[in-house]
């Protein structure tokens, strides 16, 4: 059984030249999700960022929003990304970006304090929440609620007296 993830000091990741590398088979604190996630973490210190790769996956459970039915949902996720490591209050910790890096940092991107710590947890749980789908659909011909018919739909009886009004009638009569 694989350790479970815990927050990792930031300044015990740069004394790794290989990096820490993390295997998950966990449930997420957080994240409802029908079985443990499975995956891998590697986190490499690059001294102004932090180089992060995961790959992951789990299932979880969703309500369909046009039929509003339970159904299971595979999430999958194999993501890398540059976490911008910057001192007190802000400050870059080096003087700038570590030439060598391929990928610049996103200006906007989230920083992380250099003698702070890492949580692959939560990071793992951030980066599987970004996968949720917006629009929960259990199917692409979802035919939406059961009670979709020809029919008439009921009048809810607070509105009788608004039914009764003449203008209600002529409106009725006019379609």
């Amino acid at each position: 059984m694989p350790e479970p993830l815990r927050p990792l000091p930031l300044s015990e990741l740069r004394l790794r030249a290989v990096g820490r590398h993390w295997c998950v088979d966990q449930p997420i604190t957080g994240l409802a999700t029908l079985m443990p996630v499975r995956g891998e973490i590697h986190a490499l210190h690059h001294g102004t960022a932090l180089e992060l790769r995961a790959s992951a996956e789990t299932i979880v459970t969703l309500r369909c929003d046009r039929c509003l039915q339970h159904f299971n949902h595979p999430l999958r996720l194999a993501v890398r990304e540059l976490v911008e490591l910057c001192g007190p209050g802000g400050a870059d910790p080096d003087g700038g970006l570590d030439p060598s890096l391929a990928v610049a940092v996103d200006p906007d991107a989230e920083r992380l304090d250099a003698n702070g710590i890492f949580d692959p947890e939560h990071w793992l749980f951030e980066q599987l929440s970004l996968r949720l789908p917006l629009v929960n659909r259990c199917a692409d011909d979802c035919p939406g609620p059961d009670r979709w018919s020809s029919e008439p739909p009921l009048l809810d009886p607070r509105w009788a007296a608004l039914a009764q009004h003449p203008l209600a009638a002529s409106a009725r009569a006019g379609s």
